[in-house]
């Protein structure tokens, strides 16, 4: 019987047997996909918290490029008092390393980048290496050793709100500045790869602040926070961080702008949130176009207090926005909407338990899923960092705790709104401590001295080492 071999099998016959194995293995890779919908098309879900015995926060999340996840914030669990806080994880949540990361004093940690070089940009607070607060960025390998600390800003309360590494190579910091004026201002910081100031640039009137900064398609960048009118306040720079063009945004009473990205099209997606738009304080979406002209808002949320922290474009060309809810428990808790390209609500979910929880950073995860990162006090004894991983449609699978009874708060503020301070009647001696609008915390004081020696602002009032609800308490100068 004579047989073909290789090359010498005829051409007619090298194509029905290539066209029966094609067939064969579509059928087969049919077979399996729907046999295996599970392996395919499986998107991890899960929840972890992270921590110790003291008060430890989540401010920001990156999925890395090992699909596992890299959160910055703040321990007071490990260290001498607070210190900024990296915790790596791998794609299931689990723990690969902490470090920590400060001085003698205080630092807080509020975003995270992971570097073209694998390791880690990250930037918040210090008042260990200065006359007062001062901006701190750390730059780390991918381990989270320190190969170099910067801090940066003059003799009075600075502080960096977000990160990003730019086309240079080097670093774009935006936070606020009490140092180079009569008052806060934005303030934006560019270096070169090595944390070194390549220039620095002040906006806005007294009482302004940037929460956060991406450069943008034409090497210029992009900073949303508030003004001096307590508006959104957005700034669009050329590369040396002169003002192209600056807008507000908001109705009659007090907006926020705490996340800032540019979209597809060019323009600009901004969160926060609004106390103009419905009954309570609500999520407040502006999208606009490349020049800043709104082309929509939206605003989200129920009868209670809602606020969105960090929002991005999905690959849908939608958005989805994280923050925390007061409207669907009876205390705060995480809160994830996801919209379509003109901001209509496609889902909403909300996460945690008998605490109060809430979310200050999402991405979307190559799973088509969703990272977020945040605080919770419902599982143990104290404030941890809250990790959240979803699908698609926002399910963590794991369901939410069932309602509590509500821990009203048994005590009154006067006067409120105040200018100097405030107190707390028949409580002048036992201790509150005060969160400003973002959950941070910014000081503890005697009942009889509230607020004294704060900027105007929106800030939250409890009993300090209680977990009442808090009181929602405005300084106006």
């Amino acid at each position: 019987m004579k047989r073909f071999h290789g090359s010498r099998l005829p051409s007619f016959l090298s194509h029905l047997s290539l066209l029966r194995l094609t067939s064969h293995l579509s059928l087969l890779t049919l077979f399996l996909l729907l046999c295996t919908p599970a392996v395919v098309f499986s998107q991890q879900r899960w929840e972890r918290n992270y921590g110790g015995v003291g008060y430890d926060f989540g401010y920001s999340v990156q999925q890395t490029t090992d699909g596992g996840y890299i959160v910055a914030g703040y321990t007071q669990s490990f260290g001498n008092y607070y210190q900024v806080y990296l915790i790596r994880t791998n794609a299931s949540g689990d723990t690969l390393w902490t470090r920590t990361y400060g001085g003698t004093s205080i630092e807080w940690g509020y975003s995270v980048q992971q570097t073209s070089d694998g390791g880690y940009i990250v930037t918040g607070g210090t008042t260990s290496f200065g006359n007062d607060e001062q901006v701190y960025l750390i730059k780390t390998n991918a381990s989270g050793d320190t190969l170099w600390t910067r801090n940066y800003g003059g003799a009075v309360r600075d502080r960096g709100n977000s990160v990003q590494q730019t086309f240079d190579g080097g670093y774009i910091v935006v936070g606020n500045t009490n140092s180079f004026g009569s008052g806060y201002q934005v303030y934006l910081i560019k270096t070169d790869t090595d944390g070194d100031t390549l220039w620095t640039q002040t906006y806005g009137g007294v009482g302004s602040f940037g929460y956060s900064v991406q450069q943008t398609s034409d090497s210029g960048y992009i900073v949303a926070g508030n003004d001096s009118s307590l508006d959104v306040y957005l700034i669009k720079t050329n590369a040396s961080g002169d003002t192209l063009w600056s807008k507000t945004y908001g109705g009659t009473s007090i907006e926020w702008g705490y996340s800032v990205q540019q979209t597809s099209d060019t323009g600009f997606i901004v969160a926060g949130g609004t106390t103009s738009f419905g009954n309570s304080d609500q999520v407040y979406l502006i999208k606009t176009n490349a020049s800043g002209d709104t082309l929509w808002t939206r605003n989200y949320g129920g009868t209670g207090r809602e606020r969105g922290n960090a929002v991005q474009q999905t690959s849908d060309g939608g958005y989805i926005v994280a923050g925390y809810a007061e409207s669907f428990g009876n205390d705060f808790q995480v809160y994830l909407i996801k919209t379509n390209a003109s901001g209509d609500t496609l889902w909403t979910g909300n996460y945690g338990g008998a605490g109060n929880d809430g979310g200050y950073s999402v991405q979307q995860t190559s799973d088509g899923g969703y990272i977020v990162a945040g605080r919770t006090e419902s599982f143990g004894d104290s404030v941890q960092v809250y990790l959240i991983k979803t699908d698609a449609n926002g399910s963590s699978g794991v369901e939410v705790s069932p309602s509590h009874e509500s821990r009203v708060a048994s005590y009154g503020v006067f006067p409120n709104p105040f200018v100097s301070f405030a107190y707390v009647p028949g409580r002048e001696q036992e201790r509150f401590a005060l969160y400003d609008i973002s959950g941070r915390k910014v000081g503890v004081y005697k009942g009889d001295r509230i607020g004294e020696g704060l900027s105007a602002g929106v800030y939250f009032l409890r009993p300090f080492g209680e977990y009442a609800k808090p009181i929602r308490i405005v300084k106006l100068r």
